[in-house]
């Protein structure tokens, strides 16, 4: 057998194992995605809903911390008037359960993926790496989960407040579909826990010789544009929100840069 057929078999092995590491990653949402759909009542009425209710933790403690500071707060008194929301065609509701359940399972199995892909990529580590790079699958499944617990406890309330509190005139009143609620809670929660991974990605670039500590650096401004716009991208179009996002994204990008500064240092020993 020539070397070429032999390099060829290798490669379609190594697609062949890919396939079914993204198999099994797909499963896991799939099964993630069917119990959730199956308690979708619970799930969207103490779950996706819960930023609607008044008590809402969120909530409460901001208006704790008003009367402790002696401030008056609309934070005390909320009402969102919830039986306005509404399912404007036939499929909306089946298809809005569907398309959450299979989010919300990949949320909960991002663990188990990110497992998959490290069951992929060690083979081709050495020793040392393999000890080391075990490390990545705790720290991307916490960053992903803080950026969970961040979006859904801080930004989403306080979206969902500005929405549905926002105004021109009393003659408009607010009735939302509930597809266009569902749709705001799901893309902040996995948007923003996506962009807590940026540590981790800067950690294999900068692994790769992609990025170094002096481009971070020397990019920084262009980076905290870039941060903007994508929290302009998925959080709602208001200024609160979007400053909310970037604060710890760009906490994120420092630490970012002593990552990869650590990297190289290692690199070169």
């Amino acid at each position: 057998m020539s070397k070429k057929e032999t390099n060829n078999m290798s490669f379609l092995a190594h697609l062949e194992e890919l396939r079914w590491h993204l198999i099994r990653s797909t499963l896991a949402i799939f099964a993630v995605a069917i119990v959730v759909f199956i308690f979708r009542t619970q799930v969207y009425e103490q779950f996706l809903f819960a930023h609607l209710n008044g008590d809402f933790p969120t909530y409460q403690w901001l208006c704790n911390l008003s009367k402790a500071l002696s401030i008056e707060s609309e934070m005390c008194n909320l009402e969102f008037g919830t039986d306005t929301l509404q399912s404007l065609n036939p499929s909306g509701q089946i298809m809005n359960a569907v398309w959450t359940s299979l989010i919300l399972g990949f949320i909960v199995a991002f663990p188990y993926i990110i497992w998959e892909m490290w069951r992929f990529i060690s083979p081709g580590l050495h020793q040392n790496e393999r000890k080391k790079s075990r490390l990545f699958i705790f720290s991307a499944s916490i960053l992903f989960f803080l950026g969970v617990l961040f979006s859904y406890f801080i930004v989403a309330p306080l979206s969902v407040y500005f929405f549905y509190s926002f105004q021109i005139t009393d003659i408009i009143k607010n009735q939302f579909s509930f597809q266009s609620h569902i749709s705001l809670i799901t893309s902040t929660l996995l948007g923003v826990s996506l962009m807590f991974e940026l540590p981790v990605i800067i950690y294999f670039l900068s692994k790769m010789g992609l990025v170094t500590p002096e481009f971070l650096k020397k990019y920084r401004k262009i980076a905290i544009v870039l941060v903007l716009v994508l929290a302009a991208i998925i959080t709602p179009p208001d200024i609160a929100s979007q400053v909310i996002v970037s604060i710890p994204i760009l906490i994120l990008y420092e630490i970012s840069i002593h990552i990869s500064k650590f990297v190289i240092k290692n690199q070169e020993h």
